[in-house]
């Protein structure tokens, strides 16, 4: 899954400067910001950017310190590229190419200007791994900090994932393992745990939690498929219980699990075996890919895609959604992250 180490997670390359921002006012910090945007299209009050071909796809989402990050669990790069994986992860979900992103971020004015590099630098490094571009956005002053990224894709008429298009029959399929990022956070905030695991696979729970990897990966593969696609699916930032009953009460379907099926890492099972099944159910930032899809197109990914994995089919109609393990369990929404 890290074979890719070197490219995946780059190097800070900001200066230590303590200098606050307030010392460089608002001026000062917009010369910093746009360095990292396109000079053709940053600087007016708006990105001018060539129309996409097919269907526009939108997506926001906003991460708070002390809600998604502290400095404990996450240094300023790793914050700026899960920002962008958030985003990114969303259109790889609704099977959109990423385009442009734009950055809403507010600061306190005793943050230091070297915190906004390296949040700039992961941005920039995560947006370089996958083809997409910063194009603008807006800086205000805030009694915490806070970046809320939109983003914008394409995708073809007829070939997007909806959450709504799941039917009886289809063969529910995941990207790759889940949990890995509960454990990082875990290890982060206590250091002291998961002693049973050796150093590199510490550091690969870590990593899972700090560098998220969206799975645009796998659109190339649904992309070679011909015609109409009817595929639903979401993505599994929430916890893969949830995405399974949000997609399947979307669909007003019914779905039975195979708990044994669902792809746990080994470094995992190694750090806390007796968490990681409900880590993977319920941890959540794992950034993978639930898709629901008709068993042809499922054997397809299953067959193309390493690490991808069955783990359960969808059984029938049902208006209330009802998602259970092969035990008679049935997964709740409610065990997931919650923010109210």
């Amino acid at each position: 899954m890290f074979s890719d180490l070197p490219d995946f997670f780059p190097q800070p390359k900001s200066s230590s400067s303590p200098t606050p921002i307030s010392a460089i006012g608002e001026a000062g910090l917009l010369q910093i910001v746009q360095r990292y945007c396109p000079a053709q299209v940053v600087g007016d009050d708006g990105a001018v950017l060539p129309a996409p071909e097919g269907q526009l796809v939108v997506s926001t989402d906003v991460l708070v310190e002390g809600v998604h990050f502290s400095d404990v669990t996450t240094p300023a790069h790793a914050v700026g590229w899960r920002a962008v994986a958030a985003n990114l992860s969303d259109l790889a979900a609704m099977g959109s190419r990423p385009r442009a992103l734009v950055v809403g971020l507010g600061l306190p004015g005793s943050t230091p200007v070297a915190w906004v590099e390296e949040l700039y630098e992961g941005m920039r490094a995560c947006c370089a791994r996958w083809g997409a571009e910063l194009v603008g956005g807006d800086l205000c002053r805030s009694p915490q900090r806070f970046v809320a990224i939109t983003a914008l894709g394409s995708v073809q008429p007829g070939r997007a994932i909806e959450r709504r298009r799941a039917q009886p029959g289809d063969w529910l399929v995941v990207t790759g393992p889940h949990g890995d990022a509960r454990a990082g956070l875990e290890l982060l905030l206590h250091p002291e745990q998961g002693s049973s695991a050796t150093a590199a696979q510490r550091q690969q729970l870590i990593r899972a939690h700090q560098y998220p990897r969206p799975r645009l990966d796998v659109l190339s593969l649904l992309e070679a498929l011909p015609g109409p696609l009817r595929l639903a699916g979401m993505d599994t930032s929430d916890g893969l219980a949830d995405a399974l009953v949000q997609v399947c009460q979307s669909s007003g379907v019914a779905a039975r699990i195979a708990a044994e099926r669902i792809p746990i890492s080994v470094a995992l099972r190694q750090a806390f075996p007796a968490q990681a099944l409900e880590w993977a159910l319920y941890g959540g930032e794992d950034f993978e890919l639930l898709l629901s899809a008709e068993v042809s197109v499922a054997k397809h990914l299953l067959e193309k895609l390493p690490g991808a994995a069955w783990i359960g089919e969808v059984t029938g109609w049902d208006p209330q959604g009802t998602v259970r393990l092969q035990d008679g369990q049935i997964l709740s929404r409610q065990q997931a992250f919650q923010h109210f």
